[in-house]
């Protein structure tokens, strides 16, 4: 029985000009907030942030491996009643 869906997004790569923003982290903190704040409407939680390894090609025959930061969030799942 899940009682929970999640949703993994990208972490902002760059930060979003507002007003009375003027250093780079407060514009980073802007992008996150307003993300944050865009996926919250919709019902979802915020739950943390990681930074996980991806193996990528580099060229044809290489590879190397990248990490990527990604916001986790989760939603409620109605979950169906159960039957007599």
């Amino acid at each position: 029985m899940q009682t929970h869906e999640y949703k993994v997004v990208p972490a902002p790569g760059r930060g979003e000009k507002g007003r009375g923003l003027k250093t780079p982290a407060d514009r980073f903190a802007n992008a996150l907030g307003l993300l944050m704040n865009e996926l919250a409407r919709d019902g979802w939680e915020y739950l943390r942030a990681d930074t996980l390894p991806s193996e990528e090609r580099t060229g044809f025959t290489k590879r190397t491996t990248v990490y990527h930061s990604v916001l986790v969030f989760r939603r409620p799942v109605a979950v169906p009643a159960a039957g007599p």
